[in-house]
């Protein structure tokens, strides 16, 4: 039931729709210019730098709001307590991507699973950072620094979650790495298109001229 509650509140924060919202703001649905994507980086892409901060901040926010409730929630299960955070993080990421009053077409959830990263581990957060502004730093490809967000994302859950730091029983962890696995993939798996593009060389880099 704690699960089916933290995939819950994250899937209502989740359906706080940033850039949809800022581009309705703006006399504009986003969905209908650039990739079609409601997400920070199309924002970015069709709006400008100020849009897509401000975009990326909101969506980045809402999971840290949605893991604050389920830490007040299950303050009295702290050997769980990061089980349920990636739960609601999973969800916020599901209403982030799938929201129910968008035709279940949203972002690919990126700015959302960074907001878990703060939420869980500031290290790994890190670490994800460096890579993230290095990759599009030199490649320009912003799916590319995505798609290796996710693969660390899951290598740090497992590392310091082995190493003990989330305080989790034995018997929890097969479960924690497991909805890792599952976040981690999403993200890949909405950047299916993505690496298409970037295997045949016709992904479009940050910087490029708008549609």
């Amino acid at each position: 039931m704690e699960r089916v509650i933290c995939l819950a509140i994250g899937y209502v924060f989740g359906l706080f729709q940033t850039g949809y919202l800022y581009s309705k703001a703006h006399h504009m649905d986003i969905r209908n210019y650039g990739s079609g994507n409601s997400g920070s980086t199309n924002v970015l892409r069709v709006m400008g730098v100020k849009a897509g901060l401000i975009v990326f901040l909101g969506d980045f926010s809402k999971t840290i709001l949605a893991c604050l409730v389920a830490r007040k929630l299950f303050a009295a299960q702290p050997e769980m307590m990061y089980v349920y955070l990636l739960y609601t993080g999973f969800g916020v990421i599901l209403g982030h991507n799938f929201p129910f009053y968008m035709g279940f077409k949203g972002g690919k959830g990126i700015a959302a699973s960074a907001g878990l990263l703060a939420a869980t581990d500031w290290r790994v957060m890190l670490v994800c950072l460096i890579v993230f502004v290095a990759v599009v730093a030199i490649t320009r490809y912003v799916s590319l620094g995505s798609i290796l967000v996710m693969i660390l994302f899951f290598a740090g859950m497992v590392f310091f979650g082995s190493q003990g730091d989330y305080g989790l029983s034995a018997a929890a962890l097969p479960e924690f790495y497991g909805i890792a696995a599952v976040i981690a993939l999403m993200g890949i798996w909405k950047h299916r298109s993505n690496i298409g593009r970037l295997l045949n060389g016709t992904e479009n880099k940050l910087g490029a001229k708008k549609e």
